[in-house]
């Protein structure tokens, strides 16, 4: 294992993301970032997203010195490094060669699904908005530095069987799975984002992965066309997961 271990899960909004991190942190042996491209993000496209003053305030405003301290030590020395990316930060001016210095990952989630929950923080929803295209975009970008496609992991497929996708990601990392990956603490963290108000309300209140279950994912309007906007590219993905 290289010192850290630099592992970049790549998900849109909406997704398991933020338990995953959970999970990551709760091993002891894991430092993580909650979505350190945030505030560079919105510094930079002034989208209005709930909280966005005080995200920019917190968070580094210039991607490129995100870029550089994500390439360095790890907080706290650890040798493991757990960072939360969302797709759609990655601005098409965000240069990309520092990425596959990282160990990738790509986390992804049915559409209607994602775009059900986000319309419940956010009036509005874009294609752009839920990083599917960008991950799509993602892939192939990664394929073409490395030679090897990412693994990508299912969120409908990880909730059926946690445990065995975290064994399975722990081997393919070079660590030891634990069980403290499983179950943690509710409440919040020192390691979430200052908007963890606006969007973590379900995640503070767990102490472990939901139980899979189906969802109402009925969307009309530009909802629904958002979701049909990102069949394709999330399709294209779906069939290219792991599926253990």
């Amino acid at each position: 294992m290289s010192s850290p271990l630099r592992i970049a899960m790549w998900s849109g909004p909406r997704n398991i993301s933020t338990a995953m991190m959970r999970a990551w942190e709760n091993r002891g042996d894991c430092a993580v970032s909650d979505e350190p491209l945030y505030a560079a993000f919105l510094s930079d496209t002034q989208l209005d997203h709930p909280g966005r003053d005080e995200v920019i305030a917190a968070g580094e405003s210039d991607y490129k010195k995100v870029v550089s301290d994500l390439l360095g030590n790890a907080p706290g020395t650890r040798e493991i490094w757990y960072q939360k990316h969302m797709t759609h930060h990655l601005l098409p001016h965000y240069e990309r060669n520092w990425i596959p210095k990282l160990t990738n990952i790509l986390l992804i989630r049915d559409p209607s699904e994602v775009v059900a929950s986000y319309v419940k923080s956010r009036a509005t929803v874009t294609p752009e908005d839920i990083g599917i295209p960008q991950q799509r975009k993602l892939h192939d970008e990664i394929i073409e530095a490395t030679g090897t496609a990412a693994p990508i992991i299912d969120a409908g497929d990880f909730l059926r069987s946690p445990e065995k996708y975290l064994r399975a990601l722990c081997k393919y990392l070079g660590i030891e799975f634990t069980n403290r990956m499983l179950h943690w603490p509710a409440g919040r963290r020192e390691s979430d984002g200052v908007w963890a108000p606006y969007w973590y309300a379900a995640v503070e209140a767990s102490t472990g992965f939901e139980t899979w279950h189906t969802r109402d994912t009925a969307l009309g309007g530009d909802a629904a066309h958002v979701v049909e906007s990102c069949r394709a590219d999330y399709d294209f993905l779906y069939q290219r997961r792991w599926i253990i």
